[in-house]
């Protein structure tokens, strides 16, 4: 599609074929929307990872067939992930770009969007999709020089492949996955038999393949910079998807921002997800927190909690889907009298700010980096770490340490 202006921003969709390696049988197709700036100059990339409730389409398949004969577009661009998720005025306050990667998955053969959880690949398409953005602009055609010059967005400097990898629910947690880069996902990859050396093709009618990831500059390859969950939601299906864990210990050990928001109200990330998001601050090996706090000493995991906050308050518009993730929210603590906040109401606003303040944060780091105790005192946990954080009007719950809890 040719981008569409909105603002002094462009918007834009591809759809795109991924291969995990050249030694897998294993594709799929993505769709990548991007939202950026139209001077082309974005100071970073946010990619964000979809939660599972976002839509059903029984004629998937059919529909699916005909396009490529009738050359329509594929019905994953009905998706529209960033309907929900419009975090856009965060990008724009801040100069940098916001993009979220739609694939086509198996777990459920009439939504084949899907994922209800422990899939590690999810997380590797969206590494892959960040780093053909950073490498390729926004745009299919990756071998025409001229056009990827005209349709590259990131600024020109040492710090242009930086990437915040984020995501709710299933997504929160396959984000997890992306965050630890390049070289822990082929390694983990390797481990659980899900090898990634990604390359791409393009849908033309004989498709082209960009060139392995392995083989690229470490510069054209997204650089993980922090990582953002909205209550992720993890599972473990024996012997298909092994689920999050081996990646949360990686990030243990790793000197990166990162940051876990749960709701007090949400059953699905506390209580529904194998393993709970968060269970307490005595916790410390069941969780996803503790896995990602309490592997090694001196972790980066902070996390932090919303009073009155659900699984679906994150988003801009409400999804009948999404609303079942809520539907057994008064079994959470203190939930039983409380009515937790819908879409677009004070917890989606809330998400805004956040995002804004986790890029403006990111920005201001150099490019060799912060110190845990930078992050720790930094701009962005100073704001958080408050009853009613500045802009927003929810308020979070108070641990032993604060409103913002570390190891």
């Amino acid at each position: 599609m040719i981008p569409i202006q909105i603002g002094d921003y462009c918007f834009k969709r591809m759809y795109l074929w991924l291969q995990y390696s050249k030694s897998s049988p294993h594709f799929t197709e993505i769709v990548i929307e991007v939202f950026y700036p139209n001077d082309r100059q974005a100071e970073g990339l946010v990619m964000f990872n979809h939660g599972f409730l976002i839509g059903v389409d029984l004629t998937f398949y059919p529909r699916q067939i005909i396009s490529k004969v009738t050359g329509d577009d594929t019905p994953l661009y009905q998706i529209n992930p960033s309907w929900y998720y419009n975090y856009s005025e965060a990008a724009i306050r801040n100069h940098w770009a916001l993009a979220f990667v739609t694939a086509c998955h198996q777990q459920v053969e009439i939504m084949p969007w899907t994922s209800f959880g422990g899939n590690p690949r999810v997380g590797q398409e969206a590494y892959a999709a960040a780093s053909y953005l950073v490498r390729y602009g926004a745009t299919y055609k990756y071998n025409d020089s001229s056009e990827v010059a005209a349709s590259k967005f990131m600024k020109e400097s040492s710090m242009r492949n930086r990437v915040i990898f984020a995501g709710h629910s299933v997504g929160g947690a396959q984000a997890q996955a992306a965050a630890t880069g390049f070289d822990h996902l082929q390694r983990i990859g390797k481990d659980q038999w899900m090898p990634f050396d990604p390359v791409l093709y393009n849908r033309e009618v004989f498709p082209g393949s960009t060139p392995p990831m392995s083989s690229w500059e470490s510069s054209q390859r997204a650089n993980p910079v922090g990582l953002l969950q909205l209550s992720p939601v993890d599972n473990k299906f024996p012997f298909l998807f092994p689920g999050m864990e081996a990646y949360r210990k990686q990030l243990a050990a790793m000197p990166l921002p990162n940051l876990m928001v749960t709701g007090q109200c949400d059953s699905t990330t506390l209580k529904s997800s194998t393993p709970p998001s968060w269970i307490d601050e005595s916790d410390r090996s069941v969780s996803q927190f503790a896995q990602m706090a309490y592997t090694v000493s001196n972790s980066w995991a902070a996390t932090c909690m919303v009073e009155k906050g659900s699984h679906c308050g994150y988003l801009r518009h409400s999804n009948d889907l999404c609303s079942l993730a809520d539907k057994d929210s008064k079994t959470c603590d203190g939930c039983k009298d409380v009515k937790p906040y819908g879409a677009n109401q004070e917890e989606f606003v809330f998400t805004n700010e956040l995002l804004s303040r986790f890029i403006d944060f990111t920005s201001s780091t150099p490019s060799s980096g912060c110190s845990i105790n930078d992050w720790k005192g930094g701009s962005l946990v100073q704001w958080l770490n408050k009853s009613t954080p500045d802009g927003t009007g929810i308020t979070l719950k108070k641990f032993s340490d604060g409103y913002v809890h570390f190891a």
